[in-house]
């Protein structure tokens, strides 16, 4: 088996950020966590990066290249695409057509940002351990 896989969050919001961190250590998760506050920064790691992701968590509403148009690059390059890196929603709008417009691309999940600790800690633990226990080419053995 190889490394573990980082889990990329991607959050303008510094208070976000360190929530997001602390509900993943408080659910034990060895996953390195890579952090970026804007899409552009996030997509220049992950166009130079030879890890393999475990998913993509983030924000929406960000400067610089906000989250729409970082997935947007993401399915517009061969190399990224082919990764097939899980890419989930993390917003505090749960405006539709700001959810439709998201799930035009390929997305995998689309989650409002809540402001309890305990729903943020649910929604973070259905989403790492559906995605650690996803087989994917990068995290299987050759048996």
């Amino acid at each position: 088996m190889s490394k573990v896989s980082p889990i990329i969050v991607i959050e303008d919001d510094e208070d976000d950020q360190f929530l997001i961190q602390q509900v993943l250590s408080e659910l034990r998760i060895d996953n390195p966590v890579n952090l970026f506050d804007n899409g552009l920064q996030a997509y220049e790691y992950l166009l130079t990066t030879k890890d393999h992701p475990l998913v993509i968590l983030c924000d929406v509403n960000m400067p610089v290249m906000n989250g729409l148009e970082l997935r947007d690059q993401i399915e517009d390059n061969p190399y990224l695409k082919q990764k097939s890196i899980p890419f989930v929603f993390l917003s505090t709008s749960n405006d539709p057509f700001l959810i439709e417009k998201a799930y035009s691309g390929t997305i995998q999940g689309f989650y409002k940002k809540s402001v309890s600790f305990q729903q943020i800690k649910a929604n973070l633990e259905v989403i790492i351990r559906y995605w650690k226990i996803c087989l994917h080419p990068n995290n299987v053995s050759g048996s």
